[in-house]
């Protein structure tokens, strides 16, 4: 039997949780596995950044929801320059994903290779875990 070995490469940078008030649910729901989007309590429609007014009324009439993680690419690009996170994660895909709720996310697609995704594939929500209680929203292929 085998035991691991410490790993030797250097710890990731993470990008830091925001500690905008606003922004609370949805660091809240990323610790729980659930992705939690503000919306509209008079329009019942979603936004995504989080903000502190509504777009739709301009009025503070927010409150959040959880959304159920499937929808279509809309947009994908490919990152390959290095930045904070993206250490060792080259080249990174990334999608502008437009949920079955009507909101637009940009996320990862971790495990994927550029040329595997296509505009208008169906994904689903998965989650980018970054070392601790950091994780981010990330989609799959379905």
């Amino acid at each position: 039997m085998s035991e691991k070995s410490p790993s030797t490469a250097p710890a990731r940078r993470l990008p830091p949780e925001s500690g905008f008030t606003d922004t609370a649910p949805f660091w809240q729901g990323t610790r729980e596995g659930r992705l939690m989007l503000q919306y509209c309590t008079e329009t019942q429609r979603f936004q995504h950044y989080p903000r502190p007014l509504s777009l739709y009324t301009g009025r503070r009439t927010l409150g959040w929801k959880e959304v159920s993680g499937f929808g279509t690419v809309y947009a994908h690009t490919v990152l390959r320059t290095p930045g904070l996170g993206a250490d060792g994660r080259l080249p990174c895909v990334l999608a502008l994903v437009e949920l079955d709720e009507g909101v637009r996310i940009l996320a990862n697609l971790p495990g994927t290779a550029p040329g595997e995704i296509g505009i208008g594939q169906r994904v689903r929500l998965t989650w980018d875990e970054l070392g601790g209680d950091a994780r981010y929203p990330a989609f799959t292929a379905m």
